[in-house]
């Protein structure tokens, strides 16, 4: 062999050694792809100026400490409520701080997820959707609760949370901030050359369970958005059984989005409008939807 083929095999291997690499990388951390826990709080002390507030510690169905907020409303009496699922860095103390915007007169539970915030465990997809429904359950209980009026708010990749626990809920409505079509989808846009379909275990596939979430859902988008493309939102929109509006907030990326007033503004609107619509009976809401 002469020396220029050598030097090609040589570099094949080279590559091929490389290539293997980033895979067993890739398998062997795609947690902290996935997932970013954020420990420390975003907001110290955190109080809804709109809300009675109290940090909550709930139990996951294998005994994992869960720790988060409950809001509710100064006014007596069983009220709207939402139950919120935050980012892939998200630690939501934030929410507290911002509920009497984004959820005025409606109850709220904003809990960290696994390994965030005073959250005990490691995040992974099942157990966020397992608790994302025992989460649900509890609020529903509540006495101060209207069980027949709980949305549920995603962001990001709380979205691809929101949309299995409202399927697997009786959800009033969705809302879903810079959702995405499937993490799968965009690590095999990020990782091109790798097989990512055979190594990623924590796929939040949304497009697959939107044709069956029929509940009145909303959609906000960034105005930029690097992080999710404007063209994984579409796919999912798509597949949305009961879309009621896909709306654009101008001057956000994906990271501002849901600070702006803008944005808060709209979610506020959004749920004061369905939850002021008369409840329609179970056997109608498919035909409608």
């Amino acid at each position: 062999m002469n020396t220029s083929k050598k030097m090609a095999a040589g570099m094949a291997g080279f590559a091929s050694v490389l290539w293997l690499g980033l895979t067993a990388a890739i398998a062997a951390n795609q947690r902290r792809l996935v997932f970013n826990p954020t420990i420390v709080p975003e907001v110290a002390s955190p109080r809804s100026a709109g809300h009675r507030t109290r940090p909550i510690v709930l139990r996951a169905k294998d005994g994992t400490r869960l720790c988060g907020w409950l809001m509710t409303p100064r006014t007596p009496g069983p009220r709207p409520a939402v139950l919120y699922f935050g980012g892939r860095s998200e630690e939501v103390s934030w929410v507290v701080r911002d509920a009497g915007n984004l959820f005025p007169n409606m109850t709220v539970l904003a809990m960290n997820y696994r390994g965030y915030g005073n959250s005990h465990g490691d995040p992974a997809e099942t157990l966020m959707i397992d608790d994302g429904c025992t989460h649900y359950d509890w609020l529903a209980s509540l006495g101060q609760v209207d069980a027949r009026r709980i949305a549920i708010v995603g962001r990001s990749l709380g979205s691809g949370v929101a949309v299995q626990v409202a399927k697997e809920r009786t959800a009033h409505s969705v809302v879903l901030i810079t959702p995405y079509d499937s993490i799968l989808a965009i690590a095999k846009r990020k990782f091109r050359a790798m097989p990512i379909e055979y190594m990623l275990r924590h796929r939040f596939e949304s497009i697959k369970h939107a044709p069956s979430l029929m509940v009145p859902t909303y959609v906000l988008r960034a105005e930029r958005d690097d992080i999710v493309p404007h063209s994984h939102t579409d796919q999912l929109c798509e597949k949305l059984a009961n879309l009621i509006l896909d709306e654009i907030v101008p001057g956000s990326d994906h990271l501002t989005i849901p600070y702006l007033e803008a944005t808060q503004t709209r979610i506020a609107a959004f749920l004061a409008m369905r939850f002021s619509a008369p409840l329609l009976p179970p056997q109608l809401i498919e035909t409608v939807a």
